[in-house]
């Protein structure tokens, strides 16, 4: 398991549009409404200008849980990670927007699946991609031979540096080799692998495309997308199931802390809505089976919950140091402040009821920031719901200031990308105030009794 834990840049509280740094130094807590630490100054000749471009600009207050010593955050440029772009595939498309603003009408994205013939499966919906468009971002050629998988990172991870001003013109011009790409991937390009396997069995090994191996691998994503970008840094994958991206989060911001690279491009990505993916959790018993209502299916701490729901998709984010940032201009959009990996030691699938596993990487994740909002993983199972919510309990002993959603409630469990997509929504209601609701809660486990924002969207100042 992997948590990350974020902070906003901008404020509705205290505009800091536009304001630069005075002639004769920049003082960082004062750029674009970053949480404040000790002031640091930079030598005059490498003051940038950088400002905070959004309609909901508003300075974020650093506040400390009522359960966690004060957090210890960064204070060297160097080593202080913001996020400069994000990019996504979705369910409900590949603009930013129009994803988190479905989600905060509560729309669910489920439907019948029709990418190929389900009607003989025990489960027979999904959070399935529809009217998917790679065009001006893959080449018609190696779009009809790539995995959707790849597809989907390539669209998301484009569209990422483009939002953080990184194209084609603008790489040209920056040092490549500090640049480096961590997208991590559960399954891989499981339709190219299944492809390969049929075609062994029913025709030869002759008859095996040469890119049934390429195509599979889960180190593609992140190898395709620095091709397609000629960026040359630390380029590998993690694969590490549902707890993929935040996985990659993490190490990419350790790459930067260390010195080697200025720049990542992290996320997860996920294409598993095909008949080898919906047949394996159907054997593992893991999928919702409420055929008759599947916008109903995805309902994270409900009574009445019967498996997840599957998803798929892709979240990316660029990582990039402060300094970096700064130096060459780039609008910040949040920062990232620590993160942690753990492990429970107890069963494959199943997580410790008393969710000691989870509390624990909360609790390493906490040594960097307090937080009063929680995107939960919350995929809708009868024993992982409740082991969520026990070890959120067990480290914020008073949650009456934290509010807790489950974006799954409304894509599904996209697998890898599950946790790239949901760090967007996460940053989106840092920088808009508004968090999504959680669907489908009819009848709270009573366990539960954190604010779950139920059914409709709240507005919530989120601190970290």
């Amino acid at each position: 398991m992997a948590g990350i834990v974020l902070s906003g840049s901008c404020s509705s509280r205290l505009l800091l549009r536009d304001r630069e740094a005075g002639s004769n130094g920049a003082s960082l807590p004062q750029y674009n409404g970053l949480r404040a630490v000790d002031t640091m100054h930079l030598p005059s000749s490498r003051t940038p200008k950088l400002s905070c471009s959004g309609p909901k600009c508003r300075t974020i207050r650093a506040m400390a849980s009522p359960t966690v010593s004060a957090p210890k955050r960064e204070t060297d440029p160097k080593k202080r990670i913001v996020i400069t772009g994000m990019g996504l595939v979705s369910v409900f498309g590949s603009d930013i927007d129009n994803f988190y603003n479905k989600l905060l009408e509560g729309e669910s994205g489920i439907t019948q699946i029709d990418k190929f013939d389900a009607t003989n499966y025990s489960v027979r919906f999904a959070g399935q991609i529809r009217d998917f468009s790679s065009k001006g971002y893959i080449d018609g050629k190696n779009d009809r031979r790539l995995d959707d998988c790849w597809r989907y990172c390539l669209v998301a991870g484009r569209r990422a540096l483009d939002e953080a001003n990184l194209g084609s013109e603008a790489l040209e011009k920056l040092d490549k080799t500090r640049i480096g790409v961590l997208v991590g991937t559960g399954m891989g390009g499981l339709t190219a692998f299944s492809n390969g396997v049929e075609a062994l069995i029913q025709k030869g090994y002759k008859k095996i495309t040469p890119f049934f191996i390429p195509y599979s691998i889960t180190n593609m994503g992140s190898a395709l997308l620095a091709i397609d970008t000629g960026l040359m840094g630390p380029n590998y994958s993690i694969s590490t199931a549902c707890a993929t991206a935040n996985y990659c989060f993490y190490a990419a911001a350790n790459h930067i802390r260390r010195g080697e690279a200025d720049i990542m491009v992290a996320g997860g990505t996920e294409a598993a809505v095909m008949p080898t993916g919906i047949g394996g959790f159907i054997a593992c018993r893991a999928l919702s089976q409420r055929n008759d209502e599947p916008k109903r299916a995805s309902r994270p701490w409900d009574k009445d919950r019967d498996g997840f729901v599957m998803g798929e998709g892709c979240g990316v984010l660029v990582m990039e140091s402060l300094d970096h940032a700064m130096q060459r201009g780039a609008n910040i959009i949040a920062e990232y402040l620590g993160g942690a990996v753990t492990c429970d030691a107890h069963h494959m699938t199943d997580p410790r009821s008393d969710g000691l596993g989870v509390s624990s990487c909360i609790s390493k994740s906490l040594e960097d920031a307090g937080v009063n909002y929680v995107n939960a993983h919350a995929t809708s199972t009868l024993a992982g719901d409740l082991a969520e919510v026990n070890a959120i309990k067990k480290v914020f002993k008073n949650t009456s200031e934290i509010k807790m959603n489950g974006t799954k409630s409304m894509i599904g469990h996209g697998l890898g990308a599950a946790g790239g997509l949901e760090a967007i929504a996460t940053v989106k209601a840092i920088t808009t105030g508004w968090l999504h609701p959680t669907i489908n809660q009819d009848n709270l486990e009573p366990e539960v009794t954190i604010d779950t924002v139920p059914n409709v969207k709240k507005q919530h100042e989120v601190n970290v």
